[in-house]
């Protein structure tokens, strides 16, 4: 069994301000964000659209908190832009998150997602064609010798809404990228979302796994999207997530299987809500206190 030092907590801004709808949370400012992660017992932290973008103002309001970064969401448009122009922004992105002291980068394929639209989350999901898999594939395996060539971790994010969303297009990405090269982030809750096993792709892609997004669903609302026909963003506004230990999600064979295979890193609780309805210091405590209960963390 790993041992606990060797899994370190974070948790994503998300909760305080959401960067899809900055209307949730718009009032809560970077400071209060930071000063509540580390009041509630975190070490880590994702990038919020308010977090200062000079590393050096970022890393001292940080360190006066005893927090670091982890990770930040890169928006990769492989199967729909030239590459160069994604390689460039990527690069852009690798060195600031270098230099605020993250190792691993978290990307997730925009090119026709429609998670940010008001479409139906499963009725209109896109879907790539063969020739944008192998620009998706081809694309991720030369973002992640850039991220290599600084000692840092590129992973894939499978998300709602996008075109690797489902453990059978988890697969095909897995299996058609250089596994030294691209990682998966495994993010429980769009994984119960989608209606996927997420024991079974936990499983089965535990050697690609680099860094875990922690999240809760509550299932009615999940019955309620579907029969409704939610975009993305109204079952997130609605509370359709939820921080662990809150939900219906049980998390402790997850917890289990990532300290038996011995997994190094990061584990992120992010549950994008609406602060109005969970207040964002109150439901980090919540989790924090689940994980240290469940798994000893």
């Amino acid at each position: 069994m790993a041992k606990a030092q060797t899994i370190k907590l974070a948790i994503a801004p998300i909760g305080w301000t959401n960067d899809d709808m900055p209307e949730l949370g718009g009032q809560i400012p970077f400071e209060q964000c930071v000063s509540e992660m580390a009041l509630a017992g975190f070490s880590g932290s994702e990038v919020g659209n308010k977090y200062p973008k000079d590393p050096k103002t970022l890393n001292k309001a940080l360190g006066l908190r005893g927090l670091t970064i982890c990770n930040a969401w890169f928006s990769s448009f492989l199967t729909t832009r030239p590459y160069k122009e994604v390689e460039a922004a990527f690069i852009k992105h690798r060195n600031f998150l270098y230099a605020v002291g993250a190792r691993v980068i978290g990307a997730a394929e925009q090119g026709h997602s429609i998670q940010g639209q008001d479409k139906p989350i499963f009725d209109c999901k896109p879907n790539f064609t063969g020739e944008e898999w192998d620009k998706l594939c081809d694309g991720l395996n030369r973002l992640g010798k850039l991220a290599a060539a600084k000692g840092m971790a590129l992973t894939y994010h499978h998300h709602m809404g996008t075109g690797v969303q489902t453990a059978a297009e988890i697969e095909r990405l897995m299996e058609n990228t250089d596994k030294a090269l691209v990682g998966l982030l495994y993010d429980t809750g769009h994984l119960v979302f989608s209606g996927e096993d997420y024991l079974a792709v936990l499983d089965k892609w535990m050697s690609r796994i680099r860094h875990v997004h922690l999240k809760d669903m509550r299932p009615a609302l999940r019955k309620k999207a579907v029969k409704e026909k939610w975009p993305f963003l109204k079952a997130v506004r609605e509370g359709v997530f939820t921080v662990p230990g809150d939900g219906s999600v049980d998390f402790v064979p997850v917890f289990n299987a990532l300290k038996k295979a011995k997994y190094s890193g990061w584990w992120v609780v992010e549950a994008e809500q609406d602060p109005a309805k969970a207040n964002p210091l109150e439901y980090a405590i919540k989790a924090r206190a689940y994980i240290r209960e469940t798994a000893g963390v």
